[in-house]
């Protein structure tokens, strides 16, 4: 069950078959071998202003999961001390402070930190949109109450319409085509399938990652609406979460294999669809930022990138500090908090600190092969 002698960067274990492939590029045909497709009959320009829309998880939710009428347990970080570092109040990020999507590319992109796309009042979509919800999967039934992404992608298509009422037709196609698409979704699929299944065989293990894959292709049919600037953030090391300790004590201070293993290949194929879409669709451009290994390292080898502690969490309770950051019961605070969160890079049992984030961020905006390829954020905004 865990990998006490080393971190999460294991050997690969055996991948999903070749028939895999087989299943990618018939996702391919039938996504995007149809009359409405990439092959729009605007051509992207310099657009002096280009947008950024956010899909994704708890990693990327700024704030969205709050405005839910029945949100999953667990689901809002809307409580001291989530956001004291930088907002110096809760803001619903599952941070001390700021995270990776608009707070950082926001900023480095000259765009404003947009609200939350649920968040009620009007909203400049021309800057862009975040439908990211915490805990929300590929699949549909990780995690029911957060908007999965079949519904962030719902959400995306409302964002169109009054784009194209206020711009019109071309113009909103201009906007939509310049645009950047950052996505970073699927950790919890497999995290929840590794809870389950925690004797899963390789062939289980496989058709789980078949499946995550296979409907995460569905979510670049946005360039039937004109999107091909594309950015993934792949899954991290699951394994290496201080939470993965609270499930099971005896890992003690290594680290969970199965959860990793997993996100090992989800990484491996989705690099390999989208290879294929970058020789068979025209125009488009994608990036690959790996937050597994840049995360990886910063766990394993705090010290060396600045940090004092990489395993254990800066804010909650158990094993690590893994868990009940922010939780309080008849006025009690369940958690510890550590006296320097830029010293950590969690901040609690899932997710890091804005110190960590800081240094992520930077590294999907402008950071080069291997870690972030073929393209980086910066690039794309560059089209």
């Amino acid at each position: 069950m865990s990998n006490a002698g080393g971190h999460c960067s294991a050997s690969e274990s055996t991948m999903a078959g070749l028939s895999f492939l087989v299943v990618g590029y018939s996702l391919f045909e039938s996504i995007f071998l149809n009359p409405i497709s990439c092959h729009a009959r605007f051509r992207p320009g310099d657009a002096p202003h280009k947008a950024l829309f956010v899909f994704g998880d708890s990693l990327f939710d700024p704030g969205n999961n709050q405005y839910l009428k029945t949100p999953h347990k667990g689901a809002g970080a809307t409580v001291f001390p989530y956001g004291e570092t930088f907002f110096k109040r809760p803001t619903g990020r599952f941070c001390d402070g700021r995270t990776l999507a608009f707070d950082w590319y926001a900023q480095f992109a000259n765009l404003p930190i947009l609200p939350p796309y649920l968040q009620p009042g009007d909203h400049q979509f021309t800057d862009g949109a975040n439908v990211s919800s915490a805990g929300a999967g590929v699949l549909d039934n990780t995690h029911p109450g957060s908007i999965n992404l079949r519904l962030q992608l719902s959400y995306f298509k409302d964002v169109v319409k009054p784009l194209r009422e206020k711009l019109g037709e071309e113009e909103a196609m201009r906007v939509l085509m310049n645009a950047v698409y950052l996505f970073s979704i699927g950790g919890n699929d497999y995290f929840g399938f590794s809870q389950r299944n925690r004797d899963a065989s390789e062939e289980s293990e496989g058709q789980c990652v078949q499946s995550d894959i296979g409907n995460l292709t569905s979510v670049l049919k946005i360039c039937d609406l004109g999107g091909r600037k594309i950015a993934f953030q792949n899954v991290g090391p699951l394994g290496c979460v201080p939470m993965t300790k609270v499930f099971d004590p005896s890992i003690g201070s290594g680290f969970a294999e199965e959860p990793s293993s997993l996100a090992r290949q989800h990484n491996r194929y989705l690099a390999i669809f989208l290879k294929q879409l970058d020789t068979q669709l025209p125009g488009f451009k994608c990036e690959i930022f790996d937050y597994y290994i840049a995360l990886d390292d910063r766990v394993a080898n705090p010290s060396k990138i600045g940090f004092k502690e990489g395993k254990a969490a800066c804010c909650g309770s158990g094993p690590y500090r893994g868990m009940n950051c922010g939780r309080t019961e008849n006025g009690t605070q369940m958690f510890e908090l550590c006296g320097n969160h830029a010293e950590y890079v969690w901040f609690d049992g899932g997710h890091t600190t804005e110190r960590a984030n800081t240094q992520l961020a930077q590294l999907l905006w402008d950071g080069a092969p291997p870690v972030t390829a073929p393209l980086n954020m910066k690039q794309l905004f560059s089209f």
